[in-house]
């Protein structure tokens, strides 16, 4: 149980540090994203920055709305305390989600790294609305378990920018590498950790579940 809470209190501290985060330096440091734009060379649509800078705000707050609203229903107290305010959280989320992944398909084409990050992006964009249905549709039918296990998967998916940023920054401060193959590198590796850890999570879960009956 304490093992349990420790690790709700150590996602929750990332969580909610990434959000403060991705709020002040998106729109108080640098709301016009020149340091992440000055990357973006050789794209073969031309950018609109008005529209695109609009459609980064709406994408960044949205992102953090899912983050929060997935922190909050992945709480066991929550759940015990009100049904009805993790459920009205859950649609919070599943709304956020489906933002995000509209406005990521609006970027995608001006992804750093051009068609090889683009491809990553729009396959980012199926998988985490796909697993987020399943966690939907396997509560609908009454499956608890499967239910949980699905909204692991989903939520893992909240912290694609920060795991891309992170790699990047690791193989292009690091390594010296180019920040466009950084960038490509974070990509790619965090499509591959996002599907990865989750798993691993399910299965340590299942088996404490299973020791403790």
């Amino acid at each position: 149980m304490a093992k349990r809470y420790s690790a709700y209190g150590f996602l929750a501290f990332v969580s909610i540090g990434f959000v403060l985060y991705a709020l002040v330096f998106n729109y108080i440091i640098d709301p016009e994203a020149e340091a992440f734009l000055r990357h973006k060379t050789g794209l073969k649509r031309e950018l609109n920055l008005s529209t695109w800078l609009n459609v980064m705000y709406i994408h960044v707050g949205f992102a953090c709305v899912a983050l929060l609203a997935g922190l909050l229903n992945l709480s066991g107290r929550v759940l015990q305390k009100s049904r009805a305010l993790h459920r009205a959280n859950g649609y919070v989320y599943i709304v956020s989600v489906l933002v995000v992944v509209l406005t990521s398909g609006y970027m995608a084409p001006y992804a750093t790294g051009g068609k090889a990050s683009s491809m990553v992006f729009n396959a980012i964009n199926m998988i985490w609305p796909f697993m987020t249905i399943m966690a939907i549709l396997s509560i609908k039918k009454g499956r608890i378990v499967q239910h949980q296990n699905w909204m692991i998967r989903s939520y893992a998916f909240c912290f694609t920018n920060m795991v891309i940023h992170l790699i990047a920054a690791l193989f292009h401060q690091g390594f010296g590498f180019t920040y466009v193959t950084s960038y490509t590198i974070g990509v790619y590796s965090s499509l591959a950790l996002l599907l990865l850890i989750p798993e691993i999570i399910i299965r340590v879960r299942s088996r404490a579940q299973a020791a403790h009956h």
